[in-house]
C-alpha cells in the first residue's frame, strides 16, 4: 500500500483518534508526512519470515517535539548503534504506537532510510509507557534499546527489565531535549503476529476517511457507526479540573485530571478520568466505558479530536468508545492496561 498525499488527512484524524487524547500532537507529523512521499506501507504477510523489523517511535514530552524538531539524523542514528549492538540490519521499520505521533512519524523515518514500514504497531492506540508496549506484554522484553535525541547524544540501554528501561530513558529524556527517537531490538516478521497489533495503519487510513466523510456536525448515531464504537455524551464541557497522578519509588506521576460534562441526550452527567490519555468514563458516578477501550473526545462541530492537555471548559464535545484491538482483550494481556495499571480501583469496562 502506498501512502500518498491525498491520504494524509485521513490518516492524520484516524491516527488521532487512535491516540485516546494522547500521543502528541498530529499537525507536525503530517507536515513533515508531506515531504516524504509516497510511502510504503507493507503488511505482515508480505515480507519475508526471516525479515528483520525494527520498532521505532518518538518517545518523551512530544509538545517539546513541535517546539524543537528533528534535524533528521535522530533515526539513522538510533538504527546504526542498533545494527552495531546486535549486528542485525534493518529490513522494515513497525511503529512503536499507531495512536498519535507515532502513527506517522515512522512513515518519515522509513522515507529517509528508504525502507518500508509494517501494517502493525505495538500499541494499537496511544499509551503512556514503554513497559506497556505489547512486546513487553508478551514477554519479549524492551532491551537492548537505543535513544538518540535532537542534540546528538545517543543512549544505548544494553540490560534491564522494562520498568528499569522505562524509568532510565525517562530520566535522560528529562535531563537533554525532553524527546528523542526510540529503537527497540529487531523482531524477526514471523514473530510479528505474536507480540504486535497487526493492520494498524491500514485501519487508522479506513477510519480517518469515515469520519472525514461525514463532514461538519456529524449527527451522533453516524459518529458512532463511523468509528465502529458509541457516542457516550454529546454536551458542553462544564469543568476540567488537574492534579498531579500517584507516582512510584519516590518519583511524581503523570498529570492526572477529569473532565465533566452533562449529556444533552439525556441530562445525566458524564465524567472521563484521564491521564496521558482518557481512561474511565463514568455516567452519573457508574462506570460506563474504560481503557483498553479507546475513549476519545471530539469538537463536537468538526469531530477533530481533542487532547487531554488541551480540552478546556465551554467547549462542545461528543465522548467516543471505539473498541480495544483484540490483543489487548485477551486475558493474558487486559492487566497491562486495564485502570488499575494507572492506579484507578475499578474493573475494566467492555461492551
Amino acid at each position: 500500500m502506498k501512502i500518498t498525499a491525498d491520504d494524509v488527512p485521513a490518516l492524520e484524524r484516524g491516527v488521532a483518534l487512535l491516540g485516546s487524547g494522547g500521543g502528541g500532537d498530529t499537525r507536525t507529523g503530517a507536515t513533515l508526512l508531506r515531504h516524504c512521499l509516497p510511502a510504503t506501507v507493507t503488511p505482515v504477510a508480505g515480507l519475508p519470515p526471516d525479515a528483520n523489523v525494527l520498532p521505532v517511535g518518538v518517545v518523551g514530552a512530544t509538545a517539546v517535539f513541535t517546539e524543537k524538531l528533528p534535524g533528521g539524523d535522530e533515526v539513522p542514528t538510533a538504527i546504526a548503534a542498533m545494527e552495531r549492538w546486535t549486528g542485525v540490519h534493518a529490513d522494515a521499520l513497525v511503529s512503536i504506537e499507531v495512536g498519535g505521533l507515532n502513527g506517522l512519524m515512522p512513515l518519515v523515518s522509513a522515507h529517509e532510510l528508504g525502507l518500508s514500514v509494517v501494517d502493525a504497531d505495538l500499541s494499537g492506540r496511544g499509551l503512556p509507557r514503554l513497559d506497556q508496549l505489547s512486546v513487553a506484554t508478551a514477554g519479549r522484553g524492551l532491551a537492548p534499546a537505543v535513544v538518540a535525541e535532537p542534540s546528538g547524544q545517543v543512549l544505548v540501554l544494553a540490560t534491564g527489565s522494562d520498568t528499569t528501561i522505562e524509568r532510565t530513558a525517562r530520566a535522560f529524556l528529562a535531563s537533554s531535549s525532553g524527546w528523542a527517537m526510540l529503537v527497540l531490538p529487531p523482531i524477526p516478521a514471523a514473530e510479528l503476529p505474536g507480540c504486535a497489533v497487526l493492520d494498524t495503519i491500514s485501519g487508522a487510513l479506513a477510519l480517518g476517511r469515515r469520519v472525514l466523510a461525514l463532514g461538519e456536525s456529524p449527527d451522533a448515531d453516524r459518529l458512532a457507526e463511523a468509528v465502529d464504537g458509541d457516542v457516550l455524551a454529546t454536551g458542553r464541557v462544564l469543568e476540567v479540573s488537574r492534579r498531579l497522578g500517584p507516582g512510584e519509588h519516590g518519583r511524581p506521576g503523570f498529570g492526572r485530571g477529569s473532565v465533566t460534562l452533562i449529556d444533552h441526550r439525556d441530562g445525566s452527567l458524564l465524567r472521563i478520568e484521564m491521564e496521558n490519555e482518557y481512561l474511565l468514563a463514568l455516567r452519573d458516578g457508574r462506570p460506563v466505558a474504560s481503557t483498553p477501550d479507546v475513549l476519545t473526545v471530539v469538537d463536537r462541530r468538526t469531530a477533530v479530536p481533542i487532547a487531554c492537555d488541551t480540552i478546556r471548559g465551554g467547549v462542545e464535545v461528543a465522548v467516543l468508545r471505539l473498541p480495544a484491538a483484540p490483543f489487548w482483550t485477551d486475558p493474558r494481556h487486559l492487566p497491562v492496561i486495564a485502570p488499575r495499571a494507572y492506579g484507578i480501583d475499578t474493573e475494566p469496562v467492555l461492551p
